[in-house]
């Protein structure tokens, strides 16, 4: 009996201790009360059995997107470093594309997001991979916000699983945010398309992370309700409605008042709609390096098309 008392004993003070390594690292550069927020929000889930999920959007959530998204800049990049020495039928569409998006410049619509893919098939996974994987060492290097990374560091602290989602091309982004992140590139969720004999393909596979699609693309490839969710952009609402706890919102914009087409959020701005919804308001500095040649500027300027804020 004495020798099963204290095997009972030891196991539960190996499960007492298991659960008190679980420490929560205050996230510098946050206020204290959105830190007490966190904290507590993160002990709550300490004997949960459960999976334990946490999603963000990639662009502007995680890293810096001025003054342009990755996305672009990449294939542009490509563009002028590799399609322009060619004269062949394939760079010569490849470069009509391109000019089409330029011409648009609507680079969260669903033409534009298609278009992405569109562009870079015919390549390999492992050559798309490189080409994002260059534009960040080459033009956003540094730009990983340290808070989120903080913040992500804190989750897997607690037993989370880390998801990212962008409406970018998944193959675009997962080598370098997996690095960057610490977390599988099979987290990592974007644009998708069928890959045939080594080769990417137009064939896009459903949903696209972008609007209403993140929310879809967490019920189709994640099959569980989030218990964190953080987004900055209006884009990203549908998504932040699934979280089932603590939404965190990064740098939302607080000038434009949404229309009727953006449903609840009409007559608010992005910021003023989640403060009213008791999400989590963030800061990070997303700053702009003046010493970083943007093939996407250039591209912009030809087209006579203006820049983003």
């Amino acid at each position: 009996m004495k020798k099963f008392l204290t095997i009972v004993t030891v196991i539960v003070f190996c499960g007492l201790q298991s659960v008190l390594a679980q420490t929560y690292r205050p996230v510098s550069g946050w206020n204290k009360e959105i830190n007490n927020k966190i904290e507590s929000f993160l002990n709550s889930t300490l004997t949960m059995k459960e999976r334990k999920v946490a999603v963000f959007d990639c662009d502007g959530t995680t890293f810096g997107q001025v003054p342009h998204y990755l996305a672009d800049e990449a294939l542009y990049r490509y563009a002028d470093q590799v399609l322009k020495k060619r004269s062949d039928k394939e760079a010569k569409e490849k470069l009509q594309i391109i000019n089409r998006m330029v011409e648009s410049g609507d680079n969260v619509g669903k033409t534009y997001v298609e278009d992405r893919i569109h562009f870079l098939a015919g390549l390999s996974p492992n050559e798309i991979e490189m080409i994002g994987y260059n534009c960040y060492r080459e033009a956003y290097e540094g730009k990983f916000f340290p808070e989120m990374k903080q913040f992500i560091a804190n989750l897997k602290e607690y037993n989370f699983e880390v998801w990212v989602l962008t409406a970018s091309p998944e193959i675009l982004y997962q080598k370098f945010v997996s690095e960057q992140l610490g977390i599988p590139k099979v987290n990592i969720l974007g644009a998708k398309c069928v890959i045939k004999e080594g080769k990417t393909t137009n064939e896009i596979i459903l949903p696209i992370p972008q609007d209403d699609g993140k929310a879809h693309t967490i019920e189709t490839y994640i099959k569980t309700k989030p218990l964190i969710v953080g987004g900055n952009s209006r884009g990203d609402m549908d998504m932040l409605n699934e979280s089932a706890g603590l939404k965190i919102v990064v740098n939302p914009d607080d000038e434009t008042v949404r229309a009727p087409e953006d449903g609840p959020m009409n007559g608010y701005t992005v910021k003023s709609y989640w403060e009213k919804e008791g999400a989590v308001i963030v800061k990070c500095d997303d700053v702009v390096d003046p010493s970083i040649d943007f093939s996407t500027t250039k591209w912009k300027i030809r087209q006579n098309r203006p820049n983003p804020k």
